[in-house]
């Protein structure tokens, strides 16, 4: 009884089929074009990515400086309603 360490070519083709053999000599063709369509497809997304997170941050920081404005002028405003209260009232 021997050892097969690589499997007969019939086995192999049976197998894969045409697609497979197709697909495994073609492979090593469009594995460096798709790496190097890749490669700037996935920068793109990281640039617009890195451009929405710092739209987001600066809306974030606008709206925090809003809320703020609000809540000052709401704290102004009941300071000015504690001292009308106060004040001493003419009798």
């Amino acid at each position: 009884m021997s050892v097969k360490l690589l499997p007969d070519l019939g086995d192999l083709v049976e197998g894969l089929g045409v697609t497979g053999i197709v697909g495994v000599v073609l492979v090593p063709i469009f594995l460096p074009v798709v790496a190097g369509v890749g490669k700037p497809v996935a920068k793109a997304v990281v640039k617009r990515g890195i451009m929405l997170y710092e739209k987001s941050k600066e809306a974030i920081a606008e709206a925090s400086e809003t809320w703020e404005d609000i809540i000052a002028e709401a704290r102004a405003e009941v300071g000015e309603e504690r001292m009308k209260s106060a004040e001493p009232r003419e009798t």
